[in-house]
């Protein structure tokens, strides 16, 4: 049974004139086909994964609003509407007891979500895009950013035409950038948080130049080239550790983090910083694995009379304050200072 409703060449003036009622138009996860001047070639747009991060679209409602000819045919994926329009709108990630889409991007497509997932791949196939653009919100406010799985010139121009930063990993989640390949570069894009400003203008702006481009490998090219991280180690909780965000240590919690803990979203931290507070022992508490499958979390993180702190100089992004998201996901992704792997 197909799950997306397909749409081409939607008129401006059904879409609504808010992105609510756009996705309340959809009523479901959408296919939308928008022709371009060029009918030989196209290109992937894909937002929504996660239904609590409403930049893209609002972007892509805002960008059909405006009636646009694309460069290329545009194929545009929105995937979670319903947790998106489920209340309060825009804060539910996925819909209860459902798995986290964005990790459903390989076998086995068993459940909801990756029968979902395996749709959206078929889509992907049947179009043949030249590169797929995933767009995504931060789960905490900071700066935009690019992840990509290998680095070369395709990926490059992709990232540029959206951010200066770029983040080359090689984790395995079952995340749809995790599918690219030289015949289809696909990054995601997070453009920042949820709630800000920047993240909206961001995604608009973004969204604009790749649908407007003729040549998205040569258009996205930046003075000074992109600033690169390699390797990012995520430090998630182990399974039944309590956590919780306040100003000082709260009783009935194995860990309490700053509530401003955002704030060092692509800043550089040392030991000096002080995370948050915890009286227990870190690899009980935390789980890291780096590149090579070995434990990183006493090089992420020391415990020093009950303070949570860097274990050496690092660079943190995708640090977060909801505690669901630290909980079932990573509290934040570090790498060393310099941008490079953190070291054995």
């Amino acid at each position: 049974m197909r799950r997306f409703r397909f749409l081409r060449d939607p008129d401006p003036a059904a879409v609504g004139d808010s992105v609510e009622a756009f996705l309340s138009w959809l009523d479901g996860p959408a296919c939308l086909y928008v022709s371009g001047a060029d009918d030989s070639r196209c290109r992937a747009f894909v937002t929504l994964l996660h239904g609590n991060e409403p930049s893209g679209a609002m972007a892509l409602w805002r960008w059909l609003r405006h009636g646009e000819r694309p460069a290329v045919n545009l194929v545009c994926i929105v995937a979670s509407v319903t947790a998106a329009l489920t209340e309060p709108l825009f804060t539910h990630r996925m819909l209860p007891r459902a798995r986290d889409l964005n990790r459903c991007f390989r076998p086995p497509f068993d459940d909801a979500q990756g029968r979902l997932a395996e749709e959206i791949l078929e889509l992907l196939r049947l179009h043949r895009p030249e590169a797929v653009v995933d767009m995504h919100n931060t789960s905490g406010s900071g700066p935009s950013f690019a992840v990509c799985t290998f680095p070369d010139r395709q990926h490059d121009a992709l990232a540029a035409l959206f951010t200066g930063r770029l983040i080359i990993s090689h984790l395995d989640l079952g995340a749809l950038m995790e599918r690219s390949d030289q015949r289809c570069p696909t990054v995601t894009i997070e453009v920042g948080g949820r709630l800000d400003d920047a993240a909206h203008c961001c995604a608009w702006e973004g969204l604009c130049r790749y649908a407007a481009a003729g040549d998205i490998f040569s258009a996205g090219a930046r003075e000074g080239g992109l600033e690169r991280l390699t390797d990012p180690v995520r430090l998630e909780l182990r399974a039944g550790v309590s956590l919780t965000y306040a100003q000082r240590p709260c009783a009935g919690h194995d860990i309490t983090l700053r509530p401003d803990i955002e704030q060092h979203n692509f800043g550089n931290v040392g030991p000096q910083v002080v995370l948050g507070w915890t009286g227990g022992i870190p690899g009980r508490l935390f789980r890291a694995v780096d590149a090579s499958g070995a434990c990183a979390v006493d090089r992420l993180v020391r415990i020093e009379a009950g303070e949570l702190r860097p274990a050496g100089p690092l660079k943190l992004f995708m640090v977060t304050t909801n505690a669901a998201i630290a909980q079932d996901d990573c509290l934040f992704y570090a790498v060393a200072d310099d941008g490079r792997p953190i070291s054995a």
